[in-house]
């Protein structure tokens, strides 16, 4: 991995370089998405099922289209039960964690006879875009999912590629039907996105579309927002690792490594005041590389946004781990809580050697669909308030709206709106 020295223009430069890497720096993907967004909306399933002809190659029609319970339960069948009992310890996890995050209505009454308060209210039904084709994501079923049920939410939709046979993969059902995933279609892409925001004769529409995808299902997903709400456009993967002279050079090494497998557009970077450890990483990178069956993908992730800074002091590495508001970062320094208290922005912190970042994707508890393309400046992890929305309630007794009506009456005069103002004062005419 190269070596750099951290100061103002290498940390200009990087954090140009990966904002290149976002979604919306592809705007020449964003005619063909919008194509399809728009025939899925005028054609509805013809279409869904001509993309998934075109894009998958599956043959898929009304009476295939919807998961059946005998598929489900050829997939427990194929299913590993050691995969299993493992799939069902990580949803305890994630459904104790995120209970911790359900909020509750509140009412607060006053003896001058006001009541304020807020109705919270899970959202009816919302759609789980899980990615399919050759990868396999189970985990992602599991983040999407539980925050979902555990909010409340009546009906949870997934959509997930199918294969050229026209199924979904077994270990992705089974993750499904653990979770309480409602009904699962087989369509992916940005189809998929379309049928969920739109609705179609098969597909019902939803209110709110979550789970990351690729670049199509990202823009679609950007497309659609208003039509329904979306949790986020996710980028490609990145870690940041904080580390001091103190590191173990391998465990780092590896957990850089653990992010620039998904793909070349995924970033891996050390901040770290030592030189020393800043080149055993590097070498102990290349030792890796040599090993892992995703060499290739790793090296060119490495090549274009794999990067090793070498800070002057700690508060430099600090300051510079904020601005680049990395979705996973790990703290591997002599006070790991010390430096945490001085993090801004991150989509999931991991503190110590031990907390290496594959237990946030897959065992721990915390949500793994997080901010990505520095977006942890003002945003958060996939949670349970995602699928809630709050209602603010106002109850006034008359003798309370007395005590204030001439109050308000003044003010929307004030603001020239006296249809407001004569809303409160025909209450008080004799």
């Amino acid at each position: 991995m190269r070596i750099e020295i951290l100061d103002e223009n290498t940390k200009k430069h990087l954090l140009e370089d990966l904002l290149k890497r976002s979604p919306n720096s592809y705007g020449e993907y964003e005619a063909r998405v919008q194509e399809i967004l728009d025939t899925v909306r005028e054609k509805q399933d013809e279409a869904v099922f001509d993309y998934t002809k075109k894009f998958d190659g599956a043959d898929i029609n009304p009476g295939n289209i919807l998961v059946t319970e005998e598929e489900v339960r050829e997939a427990y069948a194929q299913m590993d039960e050691n995969l299993l009992r493992i799939v069902r310890r990580a949803l305890a996890n994630i459904e104790a964690y995120h209970q911790k995050q359900m909020q509750y209505s509140w009412f607060d009454s006053k003896p001058d006879g006001t009541m304020l308060g807020q109705k919270v209210t899970a959202l009816r039904r919302v759609g789980v875009y899980v990615p399919g084709g050759k990868a396999v994501y189970p985990s992602s079923v599991l983040m999407n999912v539980m925050p979902a049920k555990v909010a409340g939410v009546e009906e949870i939709i997934m959509v997930t590629p199918p294969g050229k046979d026209g199924k979904v993969n077994p270990t992705t059902l089974v993750a499904a039907k653990e979770a309480g995933v409602t009904a699962v279609y087989k369509v992916g892409g940005a189809q998929a996105v379309a049928a969920l925001a739109y609705g179609t004769e098969s597909i019902p529409k939803v209110d709110k579309i979550v789970g990351p995808g690729n670049i199509y299902v990202a823009l679609a997903k950007k497309a659609v927002y208003g039509h329904v709400s979306i949790d986020s456009i996710a980028g490609p993967s990145e870690i940041l690792v904080l580390a001091d002279e103190t590191a173990n050079p391998r465990y780092v090494a590896a957990d850089l490594l653990s992010q620039a497998e998904h793909d070349e557009l995924a970033s891996a970077i050390l901040v770290t005041t030592s030189r020393e450890l800043a080149e055993q990483v590097s070498r102990e990178t290349d030792r890796f590389i040599q090993e892992l069956s995703r060499g290739e993908i790793i090296q060119k992730s490495l090549d274009n946004y794999g990067h090793i800074l070498v800070a002057d002091t700690m508060e430099d590495a600090i300051d510079a781990a904020n601005e680049i508001a990395s979705e996973h970062l790990e703290i591997m320094t002599t006070d790991p809580y010390q430096v945490m208290t001085k993090i801004r922005n991150a989509g999931a912190i991991f503190i110590g050697e031990y907390s290496s970042e594959p237990l946030g994707d897959y065992f721990a508890g915390p949500n793994h669909i997080l901010p990505t393309n520095g977006t942890a400046k003002f945003f958060s992890p996939l949670s349970v308030d995602d699928f809630l929305k709050k209602s603010s309630i106002i109850a006034y007794s008359r003798e309370a709206l007395e005590q204030v009506h001439e109050d308000i009456e003044q003010f929307a005069e004030a603001e020239q709106l006296t249809a407001h103002a004569n809303s409160v004062r025909v209450r008080f005419e004799e």
